[in-house]
């Protein structure tokens, strides 16, 4: 919850007003500045704080998107509270494409950083020093990684009453409770006194609408519930589908592949598969064999891999495990 006088990175956000600012924390080995840019909306009344975040992985593309509609259609700007904006928080790895930091390691498992730290754990230590305190929730917008392809989720804790209503008025079709990786962004803002919604969505180097369109009416239906701006005019028109509620992941497995070759998935993200049904099939380029995928267990399933060819032991589908 906000006090009357704010300050971040220095300088003063007035009740009413937007500022841009600027996390300024390294050069480029060309001495080129890389600046980050943070957008702050704070409303005349006071409110909670959101932190919405895109691109901690530089080439999660659909994060930055959904981040980048939210600020320029203006969803940003609250009649209560204060909204601060990262769109793209590993800039480094945007401009190259990559998911890691110029060093090489992987932002989201830096945290929280430390000042005498490498690049990516310098950063990581200013985010948590100088925006995260600011907050009191923060939607961090990621997608699955290199060939796989999530469908739209919300990760939480398990046991986390209220991440879980967060969730589902968040309203991505699943739930996925979690274990939260060390030294983790989320990790280490929920140490911090924050409740975190992670969502993933879509796969890297990618821009998919649909997942795009559940993120952003994620970020205004849980900013409505806080109470921070009514955005019923805008829900009514951005879902063009009927809503239902979340399926709850509560355990969830992945199916490797038994057989080095080409994978054709054959599968329909999100619906439920009984145990034994085929799910994809692999076969070797020179048409000697051809072997199915098949279901172990009934479940969602809520990611598939998208690599045409695969190696033994790659994990191909993500399911939930239903009793």
């Amino acid at each position: 919850m906000q006090t009357t006088k704010i300050e971040i990175l220095g300088t003063e956000i007035p009740k009413g007003k937007r500022v841009q600012l600027s996390l300024d924390i390294a050069k480029l080995h060309t001495q080129t500045k890389i600046e980050v840019p943070i957008i702050v909306e704070r409303a005349r009344e006071d409110g909670p704080t959101i932190l919405i975040t895109g691109g901690i992985h530089g080439d999660e593309i659909n994060g930055v998107e959904i981040v980048r509609q939210i600020v320029s259609k203006g969803y940003n700007k609250p009649t209560k509270g204060m909204v601060i904006c990262i769109p793209v928080v590993n800039i480094f790895g945007f401009l190259n494409q990559t998911r890691e930091f110029p060093d090489g390691r992987d932002l989201n498992r830096m945290f929280p950083g430390s000042k005498n730290g490498s690049l990516a754990s310098l950063f990581a230590f200013h985010l948590m020093k100088d925006i995260v305190p600011h907050a009191d929730y923060c939607l961090d917008f990621h997608t699955g990684g290199s060939d796989r392809f999530n469908a739209a989720q919300i990760r939480i804790n398990s046991g986390d009453e209220e991440s879980l209503e967060l969730a589902n008025v968040f309203g991505a079709p699943f739930v996925v409770k979690s274990t939260r990786l060390a030294k983790s962004y989320r990790d280490s803002a929920i140490k911090a006194g924050k409740k975190v919604l992670l969502y993933e969505g879509g796969k890297s180097l990618d821009i998919d609408e649909t997942i795009t369109t559940t993120g952003v009416n994620g970020a205004l239906k849980v900013m409505q519930h806080l109470g921070m701006r009514d955005f019923s005019a805008e829900l009514s028109e951005n879902n063009k589908t009927k809503n239902s509620a979340p399926v709850v992941i509560e355990k969830s497995k992945w199916v490797r592949a038994r057989n080095s070759g080409m994978f054709r998935s054959g599968v329909t993200l999100g619906n439920l598969y009984n145990k034994g049904d085929k799910i994809g099939s692999i076969s070797d380029p020179f048409g000697l064999f051809e072997k199915d995928v098949k279901a172990p267990n009934k479940g969602y399933i809520f990611c598939e891999n998208h690599a045409p060819i695969v190696n033994k032991g790659d994990a191909v589908i993500h399911m939930s495990i239903e009793e």
